[in-house]
């Protein structure tokens, strides 16, 4: 692979100046480049759709020659391109509307691939606006189709020339396999040649599916390799706290509690204490769904360092969520005192803090002292936790809740905090469900507890979508009775003040529309991210209290926001929202024992959307969900942005090859167990550095 690395791709026939700047506009350079830079689908001429088969309005692939070309202009400078196609069945017109290069693109007696929708216009058959793959007279059985550019001016049967010609220049040398021979028979894999050759030109599609299996198997491997390399190196360099896990402080806080843990929670707690009892410092994400209970592990967490006389930071995204957490950890604590050997009684009441932007000054400058010298024992807080006045004596445990909302400095710079050259442990949550096979790859330098039983007692939240003026008009004939019954509700929207680039409603026009008409006579009030940090506040602790009955928000209540008496949710214009935002704001309900309601407005929702709100509908597990999410969304960028895009999942699916997943993450330990630097596995560690270099691994681990 470094020696395909290695050479660019003007060593081949026929690639010029300008082949080669328009393989670069596809960030293809080099022959490595090339050699995975794979077709996006296979045309299987034995069993190709004929035009006399096709059907109306169902999508088919058909080959076809190109028989003649008419461009016209049409009424406001668009334009019209005709082309007539046909095999030896019959013809068909293709129709292109303001594609005005086809006219260019498509020749007389040019093989084509046509993908499209069959259509009838005025008796005759055509497809409008098709994907048309240029194939040349391809006599081949099975035909590889490239992902093509019509701006860089590059054709299918161009790339499959090139890829031929690499592919028959290196038979002579040979492609090395780096992979073990007993891992690959273990698997069933074909060696690498092989595979490269059948991915690129295969004689069955039997064939195609066993070279896939094989170069799947080198991506996925390769990352968990990287992966694993790097948490062993961080492990065996980093100085951590050896925590007592066995004191009976967290055994004290469990017993207190007025609901008994589940079975999850126990789980975890457990190998929460384990990571923590080691000398390894503790990096763990905690997964659960909304309302599974990841504030008791964390606080268990934060109360194993307490006891051992460290000090535990709880960092949260917002100030609005900063102080809930305050609240409920100050509840959840009330009473527990913790050993001190200075006191008459031996123990002394447990010290908890809120440090956050809103906190006034004379209030911060004695929190930071506390902090320093030892005297507070826990603070919750937001950004503020990291600025460079706040110092701790003796940090033991960190928290991040909903990780994905801070950056890398900002998490990096918490860990920092810690004292005499050791690392607090690590605990980050999210509440946003992640499929095991995507936390194995994204999280793959984590260890992940689940949470994945929730606590008895909590009352399923009914979700359905609204869809009708009339169906809307009984949300809000909903709201207003249960505001009647002593109830409370949330109105979500995806906007702070209308915008004309978005035609979606926001949150002030509909606060001041419910005020005035569906929801008149109620007290309803406003939140949104353009608040001072003091009026936040103020509105959540009135809406906490019961002094408003409809708060109508931003996202800014998406995550966390924790007032057992909301019962019902609107989201309005739903449709704007992702799978895990609108699973979070609906966790914002049903925190109490009475029946609570999800309602989400979206008229107009079709395709993708439709499908997410089908989904919620549908279900309330959120690792359910977040399997659909997956499913409609792909996995995009596994490694984030970068300059080259080779380094993503070329061929691996997190959706389709979960057990290649599997499999991978477990053949790297196993790998590494015996041959930790692969010292003996030379050529496969300098494939995983050319593959995967320290700034992604970097940018996997922090992330």
């Amino acid at each position: 692979m470094a020696d395909f690395e290695a050479m660019k791709v003007e060593v081949l026939s026929g690639v010029g100046r300008a082949k080669a700047e328009a393989l670069a506009a596809v960030e293809v350079e080099s022959m490595l480049d090339l050699l995975t830079y794979y077709p996006r689908r296979y045309i299987d001429r034995t069993n190709q759709a004929a035009i006399v088969d096709l059907e109306d309005d169902v999508e088919a692939m058909v080959m076809a020659r190109v028989d003649s070309v008419f461009s016209k202009r049409l009424a406001g400078r668009r334009t019209m391109v005709r082309v007539s196609v046909s095999d030896d069945t019959g013809r068909l017109s293709l129709i292109f509307f303001n594609q005005p290069w086809r006219d260019r693109q498509l020749a007389q007696g040019q093989e084509v691939v046509v993908f499209g929708k069959l259509d009838r216009y005025r008796g005759q058959h055509q497809m409008t606006n098709p994907i048309v793959d240029l194939v040349g007279d391809e006599t081949g059985r099975i035909v590889p189709i490239y992902p093509q550019s019509a701006s860089a001016g590059l054709q299918t049967r161009e790339i499959r020339r090139w890829v031929d010609e690499a592919l028959r220049r290196s038979r002579p040398r040979g492609i090395s396999d780096p992979v073990p021979e007993a891992l690959r028979q273990r698997h069933g894999l074909v060696g690498r040649h092989r595979a490269l050759d059948s991915i690129h030109r295969p004689t069955t599609l039997d064939e195609r599916i066993s070279a896939r299996n094989r170069l799947v198997f080198d991506e996925l491997l390769r990352l968990q390799l990287k992966l694993v390399m790097r948490k062993r190196a961080v492990e065996r360099a980093a100085v951590g706290i050896s925590h007592d896990a066995g004191g009976e402080l967290v055994e004290r806080f469990t017993e207190s509690l007025d609901f008994p843990l589940t079975g999850a929670q126990r789980r975890v707690i457990g190998e929460v204490a384990d990571d923590m009892s080691r000398s390894v410092p503790m990096h763990r994400l905690l997964q659960g769904d909304v309302g599974a209970g990841k504030t008791v592990v964390a606080v268990a967490a934060m109360l194993t360092a307490v006891q051992g006389g460290h000090q535990a930071a709880l960092m949260a995204p917002t100030e609005v969520l900063a102080t809930q957490h305050f609240l409920g950890v100050r509840s959840l604590l009330e009473g527990l005192t913790v050993p001190a050997e200075d006191s008459l009684l031996g123990e002394r009441p447990l010290r908890l803090a809120l440090l956050a932007n809103p906190t006034p000054g004379g209030e911060r400058s004695r929190i930071q002292e506390s902090l320093a010298t030892g005297e507070i024992d826990m603070v919750i807080g937001t950004h503020a936790l990291i600025q460079e006045a706040v110092g701790f004596s003796c940090l033991g445990v960190v928290v991040v809740d909903e990780q994905h909302r801070f950056g890398v400095e900002q998490r990096a710079a918490l860990r920092a905090k810690g004292s005499q050259g050791a690392s607090p442990d690590v605990l980050v949550m999210t509440a946003t469900p992640i499929p095991r096979t995507a936390a194995m790859t994204v999280y793959g330098d984590l260890d992940v507890s689940t949470l994945d039983e929730m606590p008895p007692g909590r009352a399923p939240i009914a979700t359905r979508w609204a869809r009708t003026a009339a169906e809307e008009a009984e949300v809000w004939a909903q709201v207003r009775s249960e505001a009647g019954q002593g109830g409370q509700a949330y109105v979500v929207c995806p906007l702070i003040e209308d915008s004309a680039s978005v035609e979606a409603r926001s949150a002030t026009e509909i606060h001041e529309r419910l005020q005035a008409g569906e929801l008149s006579g109620l007290r309803v009030g406003l939140l949104h991210g353009r608040l001072t940090p003091a009026e936040k506040e103020s509105v959540m602790g009135l809406f906490r209290s019961g002094g408003i009955d409809v708060l109508v928000a931003t996202t800014v209540i998406e995550v966390g926001v924790d007032v057992p008496n909301a019962t019902i949710m609107v989201v309005v214009d739903a449709d704007r929202f992702g799978i895990a935002q609108l699973h979070q704001l609906r966790g914002r309900v049903g925190r109490g024992h009475r029946q609570s309601a999800c309602w989400l407005l979206a008229a107009d929702a079709v395709g993708p959307a439709a499908e997410r709100l089908r989904a919620l509908v549908d279900t309330a597990d959120g690792f359910e969900l977040a399997e659909v999410d997956l499913e409609l969304r792909g996995e995009g960028t596994i490694l984030g942005e970068r300059q080259k895009g080779r380094n993503d999942l070329q061929l691996a699916s997190l959706r389709r090859d979960k057990d290649w997943v599997v499999w991978a993450r477990r053949a790297a330990g196993e790998m590494l167990d015996e041959d930790p630097g692969l010292q003996r596995h030379a050529e496969l560690r300098s494939e995983v550095e050319l593959f995967l270099g320290d700034d992604d691994a970097e940018y996997l681990m922090k992330s």
